[in-house]
């Protein structure tokens, strides 16, 4: 895969990173240093440390989520039913057609970028290279077409290409950026120019550049057209079952390490936790389907003296509709049965409402127990933050969390740049972390796979549209760097806990031995990295509230 002008080499102990000195993009992503053969978290397979006693018990665990997965597949009546991992954006679309109803004149704010005339105000510097590229757009868009019909080649960049049947090379993720600029300079005719020369290299069905193309060129499409909102609304409303998305997401998981590296590591910190625990309150902020707790249950079913009880209080946003909370009380229901099964006593409370409006009060939290707020299903990015609104909700919830006082915080995120007002700075950043994205999936999936198709247009097609044609509190998809996280937790009154060597060792031994060799486990900074050919997409760290806090 191609980054901005450079090959990243697979990620191996010891290896340096290849870092961009050329690129053209700012990119944040990208591991900064790497941890040589020293580093005591290094040497989890090599040094023959662990048993194979030991890496069986892994490998069954590993595969408890898959195997939950499958019985849910096996549920009655489960085809008539919708997917649940986009029940914020159709709660919007909800709320904006109550308000048409009710005829309320003073609905929530909503902006739109602004018509051509009445261009945005920028900095300084993005203003200047807006009127330096003012009238660039134009001839590079005929002298586009012209290589194009002469049948030569006179790209000069470098990047994502793709070769025609008369030997024209096409730079996919240059004609992508100067679609991006010509729409941020608001030179529609260009904008549109260069989408139809995009429209012909790009497709759903070809490789992971042509696919990249295809759903960011309609993502710039539905910004020209001003149907941001429309569009990814009716994505994500359509009739999707959760049938159809948890086969897909079997095979995510089965070809990608990420969600089994944060769930590993997750839930070996709980288990070694709650060892002399009688009670273990677990308050899971974007619980879903409940994919990572199969495999915390059969932990806690195996410790001697038998298991704690537990209690599970899931949180997730409401879904449109009488039953706001229907999905999240079916987790339960399915969480209970699997408990029943391994002799775990068992508690749940669902929690399904707008989670700036969540009291300390709703968890019921009761001193004599055990308590872990837990996060890693990067659900917090959805909230909004102090670009668009007075409070910001990612503060907040951080709030909410101190004052639990939990005995320990789990929060991974989805590591990315691209949650800035900017357009054209968010275009590229988004730009490199789905290359990465679509690049893995090429290199570990079959192009004709339907789990995959079906993947990448409801997962990250949905995605970069929201990312690409929406503005303000329409665009839903807000996530942050680690680092910024790491900034965010330390305002709320959190302090970092260092990651245990044991289990990141465990994680790294599973992903070299079950997964594609440029998938990477590193360490920076009390985070636990999770990446692909050295851009860093998913982080996990462990926090407790300051004590400076608790006063």
């Amino acid at each position: 895969m191609d980054s901005a002008g450079g090959k990243f080499s697979g990620l191996k102990s010891g290896l340096k990173l290849y870092h961009e000195s050329d690129s053209i993009y700012s990119d944040h992503n990208v591991v900064e240093r790497f941890v040589d053969d020293s580093h005591p978290y290094s040497s989890a397979t090599d040094s023959g440390v662990r048993s194979e006693e030991d890496s069986t018990e892994d490998s069954q665990l590993s595969t408890a989520m898959l195997k939950y997965m499958g019985e849910i597949l096996m549920e009655d009546e489960l085809e008539d039913r919708n997917c649940m991992f986009q029940d914020r954006v159709a709660l919007l679309a909800a709320e904006k057609s109550f308000y048409d109803v009710l005829g309320d004149p003073s609905p929530p704010p909503r902006p739109r970028p602004p018509p051509p005339p009445n261009p945005p105000l920028y900095s300084n510097a993005a203003a200047n290279d807006r009127k330096r590229r003012k009238n660039q757009h134009p001839d590079e868009a005929s002298k586009i077409q012209k290589e194009e019909s002469e049948g030569c080649n006179k790209s000069k960049t470098s990047g994502i290409k793709k070769k025609r049947n008369k030997g024209e090379v096409v730079d996919l993720r240059a004609l992508l950026t100067q679609c991006a600029q010509a729409m941020a300079a608001y030179n529609h005719r260009a904008a549109n120019d260069i989408l139809m020369l995009i429209r012909l290299h790009s497709s759903p069905f070809g490789d992971g550049s042509q696919r990249l193309a295809h759903f960011f060129a309609n993502g710039l499409e539905a910004r020209l057209a001003g149907t941001g909102l429309q569009i990814h609304t009716a994505l994500t409303t359509k009739k999707t079952s959760v049938g159809d998305m948890i086969k897909a997401y079997q095979l995510y998981f089965s070809a990608c390490p990420f969600k089994n590296m944060s769930t590993t590591y997750a839930n070996g910190v709980i288990a070694k936790l709650a060892e002399g625990a009688t009670s273990l309150h677990i308050i899971d902020f974007g619980v879903l389907c409940g994919f990572q707790w199969p495999c915390l249950i059969q932990l806690l079913s195996l410790r001697p003296g038998g298991p704690p009880k537990l209690r599970i209080t899931g949180i997730d946003f409401p879904q449109p509709g009488f039953r706001p909370a229907e999905r999240v009380e079916e987790t339960g229901r399915r969480l209970a049965n699997y408990c029943n099964r391994f002799n775990v006593p068992f508690q749940y409370k669902a929690i399904a409402q707008r989670w700036d409006t969540i009291e300390i009060e709703d968890m019921e939290i009761d001193k004599n127990e055990m308590i872990v707020v837990n996060s890693i299903n990067n659900r917090m990015e959805n909230l909004l933050d102090e670009t668009v609104t007075d409070k910001c909700l990612k503060d907040a919830v951080l709030e909410l969390i101190r004052r639990m006082n939990p005995d320990i915080f789990i929060h991974g995120i989805l590591n990315g740049n691209f949650n800035t007002p900017f357009f054209l700075t968010r275009f590229r950043e988004a730009l490199f972390h789905f290359d990465a994205l679509f690049d893995m999936l090429d290199a570990t999936v079959g192009r004709e796979n339907e789990g995959r198709m079906m993947f990448e247009r409801e997962m990250y097609g949905r995605d970069i549209m929201n990312i690409i044609a929406c503005e303000g509190s329409e665009r839903i998809e807000r996530p942050d760097i680690y680092k910024q996280w790491q900034g965010r937790n330390e305002r709320a009154g959190l302090r970092q806990v260092g990651l245990e060597e044991e289990i990141v060792m465990k994680v790294r031994s599973i992903v070299k031995k079950e997964y594609h060799k440029d998938f990477a486990v590193e360490v920076d900074g009390g985070w636990m990295l999770h990446g692909w050919k050295g851009r860093v997409l998913y982080a996990i760290s462990c926090w407790k509230p300051s004590h400076l806090h608790l006063l």
